[in-house]
């Protein structure tokens, strides 16, 4: 029938169209409208989730690589973790360049744009100050002087990782190679190209190392702010030493500058040691002197904190050394490593012509594998944390600077910031003999220099100084940073060196390069040794610096020397008599050292309970397991409850919503779940132990050296406990004087409140996790404050045990809690807390609940809730089994991938939150047989 459709109606549909019609004709026009936004959404989201997955990587097949001399396969398991198989180091290099590119490229982009002070042409005025600090230290002038200091092998090495990056950019638009070059284009990067790769782009990343754990620097300033606000004797009650912790290396000495593992004292010529015996008086008498003549290569570092522990076979299950690492850095997405194996062919190693074969965690622009092990040996790492800064206050008076009754000529040199979408900024920087003025481009140091200053004799002017020019002017305080990163150093060499080591004696030649940033080095190899080496750069300074606080530029006997500590004086041990190595930034040796390294380690409560929990382990008998260590690196007890509980306990609180909390804690185990049992008691005393550093201490420190609930703040507040009348207990913004049992119920009533409307009223109903939380954060996306971009590139809401100061350092900043506005002590607390009168609301929700607490002794202003989120955490976990290698675990914080529209963007993390890990597979027989993807890259001719 003419104007009939051919299609049937279907059932139902006539009424349909009779109530679509009898509805008022603004209702259809704006459902219409509405359809029409939804299909809108629906093709914006098409075309979003298109852009996202455009660049992800081709992960099988065969692709063309130019420069390659032999094909190089790539073995993708279910995580999408690279094994890379091929015939010389150089195409292993070359094929690690790429798929590096392949996976991450725009955070290769972002580091090196980092390093090299030019985050600013990516990200516009935002990145700025970034860049005035980076040229003005200058990381990328430094790694170029190092590149010609490399061995011919190494700059190959990077040469060919350089030339692997470049052929993966080579004719792909940004939009083929990650998402956020096209968020970016929106803006004003619309017509951005990546730069070819360089080996100085590599080398670069080793400053941002260096810089993120570079030592004491903060420490310095925090010394001299703490002295200017509460005087020398109580901010010396905020540094105290670490000395109490067992230290990593237990025995030897060092005798004639080298230290000997077997000696019982040290400093003379005839050392308490044990008998020699026949044998060895024979070879001694042959290498009288070749002590002395070992080369002084060059050793030392810093750090942020970590855990490794290896044990010797006598004491393992296996019968062969078990090594356990887990590195605790700053959280992100993606996270620092990636998880990689080099693999030499079969062919090509029996030939002779390619030795390795190593697998581990990578750096994306760096080739090589950075802590792992190879077929031979395996390695990990801790920040050792020596003192390899120091920051000098200068007296500078126009283009000149004080040292020594002389005033000598600043160095200058200009710098050019280019900004995306905007004009240039040009900077000045000036340096001292000691180093670039960090001052001008730093209000906080600048501040620092003027207390200094003003504390010192008063400054020569004029004629009076030799060398002067004549010219009078005020003397203006700087402050110049003098850092052994900012030497040139061939640190780039002992990653080679040491992914190809094969026994003790080569892997400590590998370590004697390792320079900047430094670090502990725990060794375990498959003959059956474990070892411990310090390696790096350390300076010794002259009689007046004591490393403690920034030191007077102006005085010689502040300089350091042109000498360092010598490699072979660095602690150094070989099968340890206890069996068993345990580094978590503790300090490495007993005080009869003789050389500084530094005064602010770690106190030690980390590595204490790791040597508790492995000797718990030792007793039973039946030999530590890899399961063993796996729990060693999850233990969250905190180091703080065992000294505080008992306090809080004692504490007089009202029955009912005030002692809820408080009742959690009478048989809590101390450890820190994210839920299930002692979950909720672990949340109140977090809560508890926020509102106590704020309320001891924000009402007198400035902000800068507030608490953060790191260990030095537990021994802090550990001492302060023994002294209830201790001045710091004082709330000194209230007419009252407050004792320590005063601040300890205050904040008890204020965290019952916080909990109450974080959670729940009902005290059961807490969990650690539901507070602590691990949120990922893409640089530099994530922090537009878009939040479509945003939502594109971050990840988070994992919940999380473990905390601050815990071997499982899944760390959270207690200063978020702090003071807010002028810090008085309940402006704007109900006081309800007191009696529970004001938390009426029931419910996650915790509505109702009272804004404060009672009034006393308290400086935060209990109207204010801080954060539990977590900073910082372990950046991965290795557990290698040196009886049979495919035994061996790891974990990393995210995945592989830096692509947010990949599977492996963070696939990973749901495993480490939940404390599991991934089976770390090597062999060839055990990677293939689990190989989920495999990719040929082949010559392109």
């Amino acid at each position: 029938m003419s104007g009939m459709s051919d299609v049937a109606a279907a059932p139902g549909e006539p009424r349909l169209r009779a109530r679509w019609a009898a509805l008022p004709w603004p209702v259809r026009v704006l459902a219409g409208v509405a359809v029409g936004v939804v299909v809108v959404a629906l093709v914006a989201g098409v075309l979003v989730g298109v852009q996202v997955r455009r660049p992800l990587p081709q992960t099988t097949g065969t692709i063309d690589l130019p420069g390659l001399s032999a094909p190089v396969e790539v073995v993708r398991d279910d995580q999408g973790v690279p094994q890379l198989y091929g015939s010389s180091v150089a195409d292993l290099a070359m094929a690690q360049g790429y798929v590096h590119a392949q996976e991450r490229f725009f955070e290769m982009d972002v580091r090196r744009h980092v390093t090299a002070g030019r985050l600013s042409e990516l990200v516009g005025e935002a990145g700025l100050e970034t860049d005035a600090y980076v040229r003005t230290m200058g990381w990328r002038r430094v790694a170029a002087e190092e590149l010609g200091l490399l061995d011919p092998d190494t700059r190959e090495l990077l040469q060919a990782y350089a030339d692997g990056v470049n052929a993966y950019l080579d004719g792909r638009s940004t939009a083929d190679i990650a998402v956020e070059y096209t968020v970016l284009s929106l803006g004003s990067l619309d017509d951005y190209v990546p730069e070819e790769w360089t080996p100085v782009d590599s080398l670069a990343w080793l400053k941002a190392m260096a810089w993120d754990l570079r030592g004491n620097m903060d420490d310095e300033v925090g010394r001299v702010l703490a002295t200017a606000a509460v005087g020398a004797d109580r901010a010396a009650q905020l540094y105290p030493s670490a000395t109490a912790a067992t230290p990593i290396v237990t025995q030897g000495a060092v005798v004639d500058g080298v230290y000997e593992a077997d000696a019982t004292q040290g400093g003379t010529r005839n050392p308490t040691r044990p008998a020699f015996t026949a044998a060895q008086r024979a070879v001694l008498a042959e290498v009288a002197t070749g002590t002395e003549s070992v080369p002084a290569l060059l050793g030392l570092g810093d750090g942020i904190g970590s855990n490794s522990v290896v044990v010797s076979g006598d004491l393992s299950a296996t019968g062969a050394p078990l090594l356990a690492d887990d590195p605790h850095l700053g959280v992100s997405v993606p996270g620092v490593w990636m998880q990689m194996g080099l693999h030499c062919t079969a062919e090509a190693a029996a030939a002779g012509d390619c030795a390795l074969d190593v697998a581990g965690f990578t750096f994306s622009g760096f080739p090589g594998v950075i802590i792992g092990h190879n077929a031979s040996i395996a390695w990990g790492f801790t920040n050792l944390g020596a003192d390899v800064s120091d920051l000098y206050v200068e007296k500078v008076r126009g283009d000149r600077w004080l040292h020594g009754g002389r005033w000598r000529r600043l160095r200058t040199r200009t710098e050019t910031l280019a900004v995306a979408g905007g004009d240039d900024v040009e900077i000045t920087v000036r340096s001292t003999a000691h180093g670039p003025l960090l001052s001008d481009v730093s209000d906080q140091l600048a501040e620092v220099g003027e207390d200094v200053l003003a504390a010192a004799p008063s400054a020569p002017t004029g004629s009076d100084v030799a060398g002067s020019s004549g010219a009078g002017g005020a003397v203006e305080p700087a402050v110049a940073l003098r850092w052994t990163a900012l030497d040139p150093q061939p640190t780039a060499d002992a990653v080679l060196a040491m992914d190809l080591a094969d026994d003790w004696d080569s892997f400590r030649a590998a370590a004697a390069s390792f320079a900047v940033p430094a670090q502990n080095l725990v060794y375990a190899d498959t003959a059956g040794h474990i070892g411990y080496q310090a390696p790096g750069v350390v300076p010794i300074r002259k009689s007046g610096n004591d490393g403690r606080t920034p030191a007077r530029g102006w005085l010689v006997q502040d300089d350091w020397t042109d000498q360092t500590v010598p490699f072979d004086g660095l602690p150094s041990v070989l099968d340890p008599d206890e069996g068993f190595v345990v580094t978590a930034n503790q300090r490495v040796v007993g005080e009869e050292y003789p050389y500084f390294l530094t005064d602010d380690w770690d106190q030690g409560y980390r590595s204490d309970r790791m040597r508790t929990l492995l000797a718990a382990d030792l007793a039973d008998g039946d030999g530590v397991t890899l399961d063993d260590l796996a729990a060693i690196q999850l233990d969250t007890r905190h180091p703080m409850a065992a000294a505080l509980v008992p306090y809080l306990l004692d504490a007089d609180l009202e029955p009912g919503y005030d002692a809820a909390g408080q009742a959690l804690l009478g048989d809590w185990d101390l450890s820190q779940p994210a839920d299930g049992e002692g979950s909720a008691a672990a949340a109140y005393f977090n809560a508890v132990w926020a509102r106590l550093l704020a309320d001891t201490f924000d009402d007198e420190l400035p902000e800068a050296v507030r608490p953060d609930g790191s260990d030095r703040w537990v021994a802090v507040v550990t001492r302060l406990l023994r002294h209830p009348r201790d001045a710091f207990w004082d709330d000194v913004t209230t007419d009252e004087v407050e004792t320590r049992d005063d601040v300890l119920q205050e904040a008890l009533l204020e965290a019952r409140d916080d909990l109450t409307r974080l959670q729940s009223r009902d005290a059961r109903d807490w969990t650690w996790g539901h507070q602590h939380r691990l949120d990922l954060v893409a640089t530099p996306l994530g922090m537009s404050g878009i939040g479509a971009v945003e939502a594109l590139v971050n990840r988070g809401g994992w919940e999380v045990g473990g905390g601050s100061a815990a071997v499982d350092a899944s760390s959270w900043d207690a200063s978020t809690w702090g003071a807010s506005g002028e810090g008085a002590s309940g402006e704007g607390a109900s006081g309800a807390g007191a009696s529970g009168a004001g938390a009426s609301g029931a419910g996650a929700s915790g509505a109702g609940a009272s804004s404060g607490a009672s009034a006393g002794g308290g400086s935060s202003g209990a109207g204010s809730v801080g954060e539990f989120t977590i900073v910082s955490a372990p950046s991965m976990r290795m557990l290698v089994s040196l009886a049979d290698l495919d035994d061996s675990r790891w974990i990393n914080l995210t995945g592989v991938s830096g692509h947010p529209g990949s599977a492996h963007y963070t696939d990973q993390t749901d495993l480490w939150a939940r404390g599991e890990t991934l089976p770390f597979l090597f062999s060839s027989d055990a990677v293939h047989a689990a190989a989920e993807d495999v990719l040929t890259l082949q010559p392109a001719d």
